[in-house]
């Protein structure tokens, strides 16, 4: 960030536009304009967190180069040429707060700037380089005078500007798919110590159907240790039970199998399972099966060291589907089942791969009929594991986007389980430089490029800067 940031600095600063200087000296008449900067030397500086809330950034004893175009009338002698300029013992100092806007999101809400040069250099040369020698004295006071108030306005610009459309590009409250969002808005202002910039985000999901929904929080508050990576991302129970909270209100936790989509072997066990029940329906014994299966409570998830697992409750119902007739339910059984889950981190998605590792089956009628299922308890896992999972799966491959501006990547990520939470550890990794992403999203007004105005009879006005 230190790295970027000072070639994003040196970016704006090569930028830095400076009036025309003209003025009088007797019968000097004198004109500086089209100041461009050609180098500068930033090889001092500082990035650093400053509690409470503040970024400092402090840039000693730099060094701009500047190239001037001179115009010089005496009596009847005209003179046009350059001038190359230094400007050293540069120092700046900056302090950027940050705090989280009306939306939620991080913003540079404050900027305090200092900015002073020491010295400052002129080289002149031409017919008549002695009068400007004579004249250096106003020319370089007043052009450092002008450079050094430049400074300051133009990282002000950079910093509540420019860096601030790079966070707007920060997903704040967007949608995963077309049934759930996912809140990441700030609940407070950064916390800044020394060496760690903390923030607290909400990390809620939230069906579309009801956006306004607010998840009770009853998870263990994460509490991150460990400092082998640049960023470590916490993630509480909380944030993975809402947004299986989300998909159950959203209704969309239902799999329903009918005809050739129910595997032949589990058919044909199904059909010997119920033969009887079958038989009183004739002349519909060949009549399709259908299996509903549709998750009765939203599902938990749990976080161990030693894993993640999620628990599932589920109804199953068995029916017939005569053609023309209505649906003869066979069975309904519960169905609870205890599933892995490996979270990863691909790219800025966070993502879950499920398995199931428990399951388990009894009816809702009777203990006879519980018993009567139990050789169903092997097929229907079957069932689960070779035709549901993959189903469930599929819709959970493409994860949710961890919040970072654009431009910025994850990298060497590491996922630790701790009780009640999840850390993912990553270095940050620019993808994209600073001005590449803010060049991309903002408009740039077209400002006509201004044009020095060389008076036909100088003025005889007193000096001015």
């Amino acid at each position: 960030v230190k790295q970027e940031g000072l070639r994003f600095v040196e970016q704006e600063l090569q930028n830095i536009t400076v009036s025309d200087l003209h003025g009088q000296e007797g019968q000097f008449h004198y004109n500086i304009s089209q100041v461009k900067v050609t180098d500068l030397q930033l090889a001092l500086s500082d990035l650093h967190f400053q509690p409470q809330q503040h970024l400092a950034f402090n840039i000693n004893n730099a060094s701009i180069s500047l190239r001037f175009r001179r115009q010089l009338l005496y009596w009847f002698f005209y003179d046009i040429g350059s001038i190359n300029a230094s400007a050293d013992g540069v120092h700046i100092h900056t302090v950027l707060q940050l705090a989280k806007d009306q939306a939620g999101r991080l913003k540079i809400s404050n900027m305090s700037c200092d900015a002073s040069i020491a010295r400052m250099h002129a080289g002149f040369s031409g017919t008549l380089r002695k009068v400007y020698e004579f004249l250096s004295t106003f020319i370089i006071t007043g052009m450092r005078y002008l450079l050094s108030q430049q400074i300051c306005p133009s990282l002000e610009h950079a910093s509540l500007v420019l860096l601030n459309s790079l966070l707007d590009t920060v997903p704040v409250r967007s949608y995963v798919d077309e049934h759930i969002g996912i809140d990441y808005s700030l609940l407070q202002d950064p916390a800044v110590s020394t060496d760690t910039l903390d923030l607290d985000f909400k990390g809620m999901f939230f069906p579309r159907v009801r956006e306004a929904q607010e998840l009770e929080h009853h998870a263990v508050e994460p509490v991150i240790k460990e400092t082998e990576r640049m960023v470590y991302v916490a993630f509480s129970e909380y944030f993975f039970d809402s947004a299986m909270q989300a998909y159950f209100q959203a209704g969309v936790l239902t799999i329903q199998l009918q005809g050739e989509k129910v595997p032949k072997d589990l058919e044909v066990l199904l059909r010997a399972t119920f033969f009887g029940t079958i038989f009183m329906l004739s002349p519909t014994v060949d009549a399709p099966l259908q299996l509903l299966l549709q998750v009765s409570a939203p599902p938990r998830c749990t976080i161990k060291p030693s894993g993640t697992s999620v628990s599932v409750s589920a109804f199953l119902n068995i029916s017939m589907v005569p053609p023309g007739h209505p649906a003869v339910q066979l069975s309904s059984m519960v169905l609870e089942t205890k599933l892995s889950a490996k979270v990863f981190l691909q790219g800025k998605a966070l993502r879950m791969q499920l398995d199931l590792r428990r399951f388990r089956i009894y009816s809702k009628q009777s203990a006879l009929e519980s018993l009567a299922l139990f050789s169903l308890q092997a097929p229907l896992k079957t069932l689960l594991q070779l035709t549901i999972m993959p189903i469930i799966n599929e819709r959970t491959k493409n994860g949710v986007q961890i919040p970072l501006p654009e431009g910025i990547d994850f990298t060497k990520e590491v996922v630790t389980n701790h009780a009640g939470f999840l850390t993912v550890g990553a270095d940050l990794h620019f993808s994209k430089g600073l001005r590449e992403v803010i060049d991309k999203y903002r408009t740039v007004p077209t400002v006509p490029t201004p044009t020095s105005t060389w008076p036909a009879e100088p003025s005889l006005g007193p000096h001015q800067l």
